[in-house]
């Protein structure tokens, strides 16, 4: 047996500050994977990894969920981000291999499954706060039947917010297994893909909660699995 490590690619944002791969690296640090970063303008070669992480970011554009740019909003977006992870995407669905979207993540899973997202979902809470927020303090209720709940061992969690927009209508055959207090999507999977999860919180950036170091021990596990077993 190779003692070759598995890789995973995870990509961001082309930026000199890079807190998200940072805090993703160092949840990956003993979980025995080889980690790669990658932002658009990057030469990635999407055969050589076994998992993908896509991390959070900038608005995705409206575009590609049917929906026209709102110019007066001044939202930031980053259309070469999107069409380089689109790519990626479309090989890696296509080998079934380990994917794990965070925030904007999850949101690209959903577009790329052919689903659409709210655009703005500021105006519409109620029960759950527009503060952006890097600690726990938002309610989620979690599916138990979901494998999201066999990871966080939790019908309740409590996560960070950072998002405005928000998973919408499914794509795929992806399904919605947590929720926050006023039924906005909070994550994500795959009943049919090896691993195929979306989290619209940052669990890269709760390092000492136990229920979050187990997202990615879960799909640190999978990706082992995929690596040695094809």
């Amino acid at each position: 047996m190779s003692n070759t490590k598995p890789k995973v690619l995870v990509t961001g944002p082309n930026k000199r500050l890079k807190f998200g791969w940072w805090a993703t690296r160092y949840a990956l640090r003993h979980l025995n994977l080889d980690i790669e970063y990658a932002s658009p303008g990057d030469k990635v070669t999407p055969e050589e990894y076994d998992g993908l992480i896509i991390g959070g970011g900038d608005d995705i554009e409206p575009e590609l969920y049917g929906l026209l740019k709102d110019d007066k909003k001044k939202r930031a977006y980053d259309p070469e981000r999107d069409r380089f992870e689109l790519a990626l995407l479309e090989n890696m669905l296509k080998r079934n291999v380990a994917l794990f979207g965070i925030c904007r993540g999850a949101q690209l899973l959903n577009v790329a499954q052919g689903g659409t997202l709210l655009n703005d979902i500021r105006p519409h809470r109620q029960l759950t706060s527009n503060r952006r927020t890097l600690r726990a303090k938002k309610p989620v209720k979690v599916e138990s039947n979901s494998r999201l709940h066999a990871l966080l061992g939790t019908e309740q969690a409590c996560v960070n917010s950072l998002h405005e927009q928000a998973v919408d209508r499914l794509g795929g055959d992806l399904k919605a297994v947590a929720a926050d207090r006023d039924h906005f999507i909070q994550g994500i999977e795959s009943p049919s893909h090896r691993f195929m999860m979306g989290v619209q919180w940052h669990p890269e950036y709760l390092p000492f909660q136990a229920d979050q170091r187990n997202l990615f021990r879960g799909f640190a596990r999978s990706v082992h699995s995929i690596a040695n077993h094809g």
